[in-house]
């Protein structure tokens, strides 16, 4: 091989490599674009449940539809994305979504005397979430394929910090237009954003050369991270993740885990304007406070896992963790009953610490998925995580009215707290050291 030759190659090396950050730019965006509808739409509960005319039952209902749509989709993306790759499949989807999305602006919006009945609202919003659910697994397996084990945990976590990011954005745009302008507004604002991606997707998400070859061996290669043994199927691209029972545990463990993550995110807004009667700015402002708190917590717990090889312990501490903070939660909610207007900046502060540490290990938990399946099946193994978590998203709000009408706030606040310690004994526990550690030639003598 001439010098040409050898000169173009490591060119060609040298753009792929930093080629990567423009992968993951486009997977944070994917995610963030959609996560302003999915996360940013719940937090205009207040003004849904005023223009479209809803109780709490329909209130539900309608934000529940998202979590459906895309719990519903998520397994057949995944499985899609790994048979075409994902730079078609997330094409695919954000264009639809930003389809679904202006459909809503221009015929689902209330304006004057027409008010949209429950039904076209739920169903909208159920096609918003079907058509969405592609941006998930596809952007996540992209994002693996480019970085490799000991990196991923990281650029996983950054990745995962669009969700907050994005709803966090929803927060703070979203009740402003849907006030101020009307939900069409809002709605094609969430058009826009898909769109735009879109064509960023378009120009840059390419799968590297190298993505088939890796296969699996960037599975078997994860001395630094605590992963389960090598085990024989490992380095077999034939065996489907649905059979695996470690994948599964992670993915049940996260989808009840998400329990409290979604309490916050779809009623959180309600809780602070009913029970505190706090304003559209202090209930903006808080939920701001939750998704940028999550950013943070999910960037940190990426590096922190990457160099500790401790993503099943953190998880669990997670769960832990996340348990009793709302279990605190809902013993303050129960002690303010009717002071409660006094103690709206303590119920602020532990809906957001809630919020953040029910939020943060995301990252942490989709990384470990895909490692454990190989990046040829990471597709699969990420939709198996989210039809999970979007289970959740769907079953949630459904079951907060309920509890409500039951009970009350204090009630609602301490089922999710149980629900975060139901994910303890179901999420795996940490592969033992003897498994990980390398034979030293000393160990020989």
């Amino acid at each position: 091989m001439n010098n040409r030759s050898m000169a173009a190659l490591t060119g060609v090396a040298e753009r792929g490599a930093n080629h990567r950050w423009k992968v993951l730019g486009v997977g944070f965006a994917a995610n963030a674009s959609f996560s302003a509808a999915f996360s940013g739409i719940p937090t205009t509960a207040v003004f849904l449940r005023s223009g479209y005319h809803l109780g709490n039952e329909g209130l539900g209902l309608v934000l529940g539809m998202l979590g459906l749509g895309i719990a519903i989709s998520e397994l057949p993306w995944g499985l899609l994305t790994d048979r075409w790759g994902d730079r078609r499949v997330l094409l695919l989807g954000l264009l639809s979504t930003a389809a679904a999305l202006a459909g809503l602006a221009l015929f689902v919006s209330p304006g004057g005397a027409h008010v949209p009945g429950v039904t076209m609202l739920a169903l909208g919003l159920l096609l918003v979430g079907l058509l969405g659910g592609s941006v998930n697994g596809s952007s996540g397996r992209a994002v693996m394929a480019w970085f490799r084990e000991g990196e991923r945990g990281l650029a996983m976590s950054i990745r995962q910090t669009a969700v907050p990011a994005g709803g966090g954005l929803g927060a703070l745009v979203l009740p402003v237009l849907a006030s101020r302008f009307g939900f069409a507004s809002a709605y094609a604002v969430l058009a826009l954003a898909c769109a735009i991606t879109a064509w960023f997707a378009w120009r840059w998400l390419h799968e590297p050369a190298h993505a088939r070859a890796e296969g699996e061996g960037a599975n078997g290669a994860s001395g630094a991270s605590e992963l389960r043994p090598a085990r024989q199927h490992d380095a077999s691209p034939t065996v489907s993740p649905l059979s695996d029972i470690a994948i599964w545990r992670v993915a049940l463990g996260a989808g009840a885990l998400c329990v409290p993550q979604i309490a916050v995110i779809t009623f959180g807004t309600v809780f602070l304007h009913d029970f505190s009667r706090a304003g559209v700015f202090a209930i903006s402002a808080t939920m701001a406070a939750v998704q940028t708190g999550a950013v943070f917590a999910r960037i940190w717990s990426g590096a922190w896992t990457d160099r500790r090889g401790n993503r099943r312990a953190y998880l669990r501490a997670s769960s832990l963790l996340t348990a009793v903070l709302f279990a605190l939660l809902a013993l303050a909610t129960g002690l303010a009953g009717m002071h409660h207007t006094a103690l709206t900046a303590l119920l602020v502060t532990m809906i957001v610490l809630g919020g953040v540490s029910a939020s943060a290990w995301h990252g942490v938990a989709f990384t470990e998925l895909a490692t454990l399946a190989g990046t040829s099946r990471a597709g699969t193994a990420l939709a198996m995580g989210n039809t999970c978590v979007f289970l959740t998203l769907f079953l949630t709000p459904l079951a907060i009215p309920a509890l409500l009408s039951a009970g009350s706030w204090p009630m609602v606040w301490a089922v999710a707290s149980a629900c975060a310690l139901i994910a303890l004994p179901v999420l795996p526990r940490a592969a033992p050291v003897r498994a990980v550690r390398p034979t030293r030639a000393c160990d020989a003598a």
